[in-house]
């Protein structure tokens, strides 16, 4: 039986890994903006045209990254999911992710690319993330929507998906992700240097004050 992928389409994949890699490190040196494809073709010893047969532009090459680090991020909250992790759990696989690789969390959760649009398809990975955690705050048996947030949610919930939670399901897993996101965010950028306390303790108390209902 024939190999299902070809020594042509094993070199591509190679040759998009190693382009991939390349544009990691220059993001961690000089930020996602100044991102070159004619650099990192020179790093490789390509030109400028043999390069964009693997990426046709610098916007193709984002979508990659941006795609890769949400399938990271999903594939490591549902393996914390199906390990029996509560609520708390999720979060500290959500913190350990974004300490492995900062650049990649700020690559999704920082600030917006100028000029750059990501395709439907990354944000449909996104939702897989938010679904762990809405089924995490639904098991919770969840009281109906009594707030003016929890109603208003009640018609601008496409941010989830098709996930079927409620309203006041819908406002407890948004209230963890910007608890989390926040100071997540501020940990990673440094502004908490020098103040001497454990971001991890702080994030566990933002968590640990969540509405019960």
């Amino acid at each position: 039986m024939a190999d299902a992928e070809s020594p042509r389409e094993r070199y591509r994949a190679q040759v998009r890994a190693e382009v991939k890699q390349r544009a990691w490190e220059q993001i961690a040196t000089a930020g996602v903006s100044a991102l070159s494809l004619n650099a990192i073709a020179k790093q490789l010893g390509m030109s400028g045209p043999a390069l964009y047969r693997y990426f046709a532009n610098r916007d193709e090459l984002i979508t990659a990254l941006i795609r890769d680090a949400y399938r990271s991020l999903a594939d490591t909250v549902k393996a914390a999911r199906d390990a029996g992790a509560d609520i708390a759990g999720l979060a500290r696989a959500i913190r350990d992710w974004a300490h492995a690789d900062p650049q990649r969390y700020f690559l999704i959760y920082g600030t917006p690319v100028p000029g750059y649009r990501a395709p439907d398809d990354t944000t449909a990975i996104s939702f897989e993330v938010m679904s762990v955690l809405l089924d995490a705050f639904a098991a919770r048996s969840p009281e109906p929507a009594s707030t003016p947030f929890e109603e208003h949610l009640a018609g601008h919930r496409a941010w989830a998906g098709e996930h079927p939670a409620p309203p006041a399901v819908l406002r407890r897993a948004l209230t963890f992700w910007t608890r989390l996101h926040g100071v997540l965010s501020l940990e990673l950028a440094g502004q908490f240097a020098g103040m001497e306390f454990d971001p991890g303790l702080l994030i566990a108390d933002e968590l640990a004050a969540l509405p019960e209902r």
